[in-house]
């Protein structure tokens, strides 16, 4: 587990002395944990440079395992929060759209209404809701049963690190076939693919399969790591663009072919509902 929680902070910082001041040991002591974590899987995490340390793709898998792991863990925590007596409204959402969309907006939320606590249920699975009192979700919103709002419905865009967007001189969408791109594949999220988007723009051809991952938010991550191009949309990643962290690589996007809602469960109370539409009108 110590090797486990030493690669996890070195992969993510991609420095073993940023990660060993995280967790207040010595950077050898990391390297010595990820050595002996290789040694175990016989196989390399990291590519060692005079300049630093670079994942490789077995590390990388990696990461993103650990990754799911760790959102198993904040989906049990959240679920539990959500049962707890102080909890007066539950909420549940996607990885994604709690840490980029609405984690930022309950904040707001809070100040004009502090009396009211509410719970976050994260989960990347679209199962039955029967256990909050809102759900937000990506999807048809006319073959929704219940009450539902939209939320928002936008521009699906290719973004990039700066250092990316500078290095690759992207001026077209054929030149989408010369650069790294990372592929999300996650069961039931039903988004748009790097081969529909293109599709759509008028290229058909053919388009790198550099890097996979199964969660929207390492995606973002890898991309402001400069490890390829993303697609996201204007709403998700408009925080994002604005700190600096990611930059259009086009200017031009595709409408996306869902949209993001808010739905009303039938156990919701009246606190609820006011959450439901402050948020309807954020």
């Amino acid at each position: 587990m110590t090797a486990l929680v030493s690669f996890e902070a070195a992969a993510r910082h991609v420095s073993f002395k940023n990660a060993a001041a995280e967790l207040n040991v010595t950077a050898a002591a990391i390297s010595h944990q990820v050595k002996s974590l290789e040694a175990d899987l016989q196989r390399p995490l990291f590519d060692r440079h005079h300049r630093g340390v670079e994942l490789t793709e077995t590390g990388a898998y990696l990461m993103v395992a650990i990754q799911r792991g760790f959102e198993g863990i904040d989906d049990a925590i959240g679920q539990l929060r959500a049962r707890a007596p102080k909890a007066a409204v539950t909420i549940r959402a996607t990885t994604a759209v709690s840490s980029l969309w609405l984690t930022p907006r309950l904040a707001q939320f809070w100040r004009a209404h502090g009396n009211i606590s509410v719970a976050q249920i994260v989960s990347d699975t679209d199962q039955t809701q029967s256990d909050c009192d809102l759900s937000i979700h990506y999807g048809d919103i006319t073959q929704e049963t219940g009450i539902c709002r939209a939320l928002f419905h936008d521009q699906i865009m290719a973004f990039g690190s700066p250092g990316f967007a500078t290095k690759h001189k992207i001026e077209s969408v054929t030149d989408m076939a010369k650069i790294p791109l990372i592929h999300l594949d996650a069961p039931d999220t039903r988004w748009t693919n790097w081969q529909e988007w293109c599709g759509a723009l008028g290229y058909h051809g053919p388009l790198q399969n550099t890097h996979q991952v199964n969660n929207y938010v390492i995606a973002l991550q890898a991309a402001q790591d400069d490890m390829g191009a993303v697609l996201g949309w204007d709403g998700l990643s408009d925080a994002l663009v604005t700190t600096g962290k990611l930059v259009k690589l086009l200017p031009s996007g595709v409408a996306s072919p869902k949209g993001f809602y808010v739905k009303l469960h039938p156990r919701a109370s009246g606190k609820a509902r006011l959450v439901y539409d402050w948020l309807a009108g954020a």
